[in-house]
């Protein structure tokens, strides 16, 4: 069963209260109530609303000083406020400071019903889920999209198992981050968790790094170097990108997996490792393994359990929260004080489909912030982060992937897809061309009518 929307309702008129109390209740939502300003902010910490409607006249504490009030606690929260008094220097000065809506007595009941709704979509929709102890039980993944859900109560349980694990997630979601949740509610929590990237180095130098050499052991090893796999042992070693590792460095990773002992290089000893290994990759391996680029043997080791980690359109519940987190980091380190993003401006975050995922969500908070003039972060600043989040320089591995898609194109067409000259303009024999074109999933007789 859904959980009900959590409204606060602030009035000092008790039959106002009452009738619109009953009135959102019939809508289906959980309403509580509040007859002043101070006995809202008492209410706060254990309601935790997910909007709150207020009037603006009221005897002690009025509606725009129990709205600073909040936004000083949780610059995210909606507020609607609804006054009898309303001018339209009242709704300017409301909205430019961050104010959700602005509502003027008699109000329509739709209307009210439709800002409501809204704000729900804005704040993220529905109560957090609480998935294996809620927040504090993640490490830090801030999460409370039912997408997340049932993928972070999975995560919990394989965290107690030695399994190694497979994380499948576009790039900017967050895999390194999973990938120590499963650290720190394991076994094996209290020894050392090393991360290293597999697709940003050449092959000779991820063998040093994940193996170690001895002193003299080629050109400049002036001393010797203890590899990832021996420093991590008794712990969690993190593969980062697996699906970009070469080729012919797999087979060395997975006698390492089988075996648990590494060779460094210039050594003629092996040293016994425990280490459990998390791997990730934004690639299909599946596909990868049927085109020949990765080996199933390999795969089979790594793949022991798979998490897939959605991307941030597909929980875009989780926004306001990151939003929120974001703006708290990026205020301390900046030395800012910002309250928050305008309606227009958040509904922006909320809309927009985020292809670099929840770090380039960070990005164009970390921006707007540093950016920003006023106390709200208007939405034309959103827009001009954006902006230049979409121009931003590609990582290497996006634009070697990028430029190899565009040459074989260029190739099919010069060649009217015939694959045996193209090929030969390559200088790859047809097996490996074939190969190039089944991972870019290039059709060659759509080529040959040009």
């Amino acid at each position: 069963m859904t959980a009900k929307a959590r409204l606060l309702l602030v009035d000092d008129d008790q039959g106002l209260l009452r009738l619109l109390s009953m009135r959102l209740e019939s809508a289906g939502y959980q309403v509580h109530v509040a007859c002043s300003g101070e006995e809202a902010l008492a209410m706060l910490p254990r309601l935790n609303p997910q909007v709150v409607i207020t009037d603006l006249r009221m005897d002690g504490m009025d509606g725009m000083a129990l709205f600073d009030a909040i936004r000083a606690r949780d610059p995210l929260l909606p507020i609607v406020i609804l006054t009898a008094h309303g001018t339209i220097p009242d709704a300017v000065e409301a909205t430019s400071r961050g104010v959700f809506g602005f509502l003027t007595k008699p109000f329509d009941g739709r209307e009210l019903l439709d800002h409501i709704a809204r704000a729900l979509r804005l704040a993220g929709g529905a109560p957090e889920h609480e998935a294996g102890g809620g927040e504090s039980g993640r490490s830090g993944l801030i999460s409370r999209s039912v997408a997340m859900d049932e993928m972070l109560r999975q995560t919990q349980r394989v965290a107690d198992s030695e399994a190694n694990v497979l994380i499948q997630g576009e790039s900017g979601t967050g895999k390194e981050l999973l990938a120590r949740v499963v650290h720190q509610h394991s076994r094996r929590a209290a020894g050392p968790f090393l991360a290293i990237n597999c697709g940003a180095m050449p092959e000779a130098l991820l063998e040093s790094e994940l193996f170690g050499h001895c002193k003299g052991a080629f050109s400049g090893a002036t001393q010797a170097h203890k590899g990832l796999f021996e420093a991590a042992s008794g712990g969690t070693l993190f593969l980062d990108e697996v699906g970009d590792m070469p080729l012919a460095f797999q087979t060395k990773l997975l006698r390492v997996i089988q075996e648990q002992e590494v060779r460094p290089i210039g050594s003629t000893r092996s040293v016994a490792v425990d280490v459990r290994v998390i791997s990730a990759t934004h690639r299909d391996l599946e596909q990868a393994v049927a085109g020949g680029e990765f080996r199933a043997d390999l795969f089979y080791r790594l793949n022991v359990v798979r998490l897939d980690l959605p991307p941030l359109r597909d929980r875009r519940d989780d926004i306001p929260p990151l939003v929120s987190h974001f703006l708290i980091r990026s205020n301390e380190r900046n030395g800012r004080d910002i309250k928050g993003f305008s309606p227009a401006a958040m509904e922006l975050l909320m809309t927009s489909p985020w292809p670099g995922n929840v770090r380039q969500l960070q990005n164009v908070v970390e921006q707007a912030v540093a950016l920003a003039t006023t106390d709200v972060i208007p939405e034309t600043l959103v827009q001009h982060a954006l902006r230049s989040q979409v121009t931003r320089m590609p990582s290497l591995a996006e634009a070697r992937e990028q430029f190899e898609r565009q040459y074989l194109e260029e190739l099919l067409q010069i060649t009217a897809g015939n694959v045996s000259n193209a090929a030969r303009i390559a200088g790859r024999n047809r097996t490996e061309f074939y190969k190039l074109l089944r991972r870019h999933r290039l059709m060659p007789e759509l080529f040959r009518g040009f």
